[in-house]
């Protein structure tokens, strides 16, 4: 792995400012062409925050920078940050790093989506603001402690603004890339108003989705999978628990669709 940590020098007070510019633009801009970030620290008199990115060699960052100087959401960030003032933060500085060792188990990410339906058989897609050449299927990342039952019920929630009745899993996905497991459900919708989640989902909706059209909705492959495979699908058995002592939280058995 090749690692960047970029340190911005800022003034205390404007911490809060920095910080929403930075989860509006900084990480989306990254995190959608590739990188990842380990972590994001301020010191204790709020006057320096350091990102620590992870790319998977030189040849993937200088990639990723690549892509980073020519998307539409860079622009949009420089055009923010003249608005905020050049003083947003003062000066920041880049080093490049080389792990030394392997310290920690191996990482991988767990994600959910929802391939979620109306009455009249219309799907639920997001358009996010920092993905906004595609529509897909809204979800997110699994919380700390969280069931992906509980994460996909709140993700929907979050993104969209509507509960859901969950039906079952439908897949399972891994993108070794950016070691990621997306966990797939479908589900129905209940109630609720569809709403945007400001800085994250710039549009929300039902369409009239299937098989022949999808590609004229979501651009990308793999969430193009994840939806066919839900259209007709054979739910998977899955169950979620505690240990220590053991308790069985829920069971959901195989079954098909009628």
């Amino acid at each position: 792995m090749f690692h960047r940590r970029k340190t911005y020098t800022i003034r205390p007070e404007r911490l809060d400012e920095f910080t929403e510019f930075f989860h509006t633009y900084l990480y989306p801009i990254q995190v959608s062409h590739g990188a990842r970030l380990v972590g994001r620290w301020v010191t204790e008199d709020k006057d320096e925050v350091m990102a620590l990115w992870e790319y998977r060699d030189r040849e993937h960052y200088e990639q990723v920078e690549r892509d980073y100087r020519s998307s539409g959401l860079r622009r949009e960030a420089m055009k923010k940050r003249a608005r905020l003032g050049k003083d947003l933060y003062i000066k920041s500085s880049e080093e490049f790093m080389m792990p030394t060792g392997h310290y920690t188990p191996p990482r991988t990410i767990v994600s959910v989506t929802a391939y979620v339906t109306n009455a009249d058989g219309e799907v639920l897609l997001v358009q996010n603001t920092h993905r906004n050449d595609t529509y897909e299927m809204p979800g997110g990342q699994v919380e700390e402690h969280e069931s992906i039952v509980d994460a996909v019920h709140r993700e929907v929630k979050e993104e969209t603004g509507i509960e859901i009745e969950v039906d079952g899993i439908t897949g399972i996905y891994q993108n070794v890339s950016s070691r990621v497991l997306c966990v797939t459900f479908r589900a129905r919708y209940i109630s609720g108003d569809l709403q945007p989640q400001e800085g994250e989902t710039q549009e929300v909706g039902f369409f009239k989705v299937d098989a022949s059209n999808v590609g004229d909705y979501i651009k990308r492959d793999h969430f193009q999978m994840r939806l066919l495979d839900a259209i007709d699908p054979t739910y998977m058995p899955h169950a979620i628990y505690k240990v220590r002592p053991y308790e069985l939280l829920e069971r959901v058995e195989r079954h098909h669709t009628v």
